[in-house]
């Protein structure tokens, strides 16, 4: 059995999204193995929890980049 310490960021969502409540958060915490993410959204209308590797994340942001440069045209 191993026992390890995780690094987690914590912070309201109140400052990033418009429809978030005062108690709503979004909490990161990288793997043990830092391969990747699990991503906790608590909010009101309900709990989302996810997980993401490295290179899930790199296409989520490889995708909105284009959204966001669509936007802009």
């Amino acid at each position: 059995m191993k026992t390890y310490k995780r690094q987690a960021v914590w912070t309201p969502l109140r400052p990033y999204d418009c429809f978030a409540k005062e108690n709503d958060y979004i909490e990161v915490t990288e793997w043990a193995n830092g391969e990747g993410w699990d991503i906790n959204i608590s909010r009101e209308r309900g709990d989302l929890s996810f997980s993401l590797t490295h290179g899930e994340l790199q296409a989520v942001r490889a995708m909105t980049d284009i959204q966001l440069e669509d936007d802009d045209d």
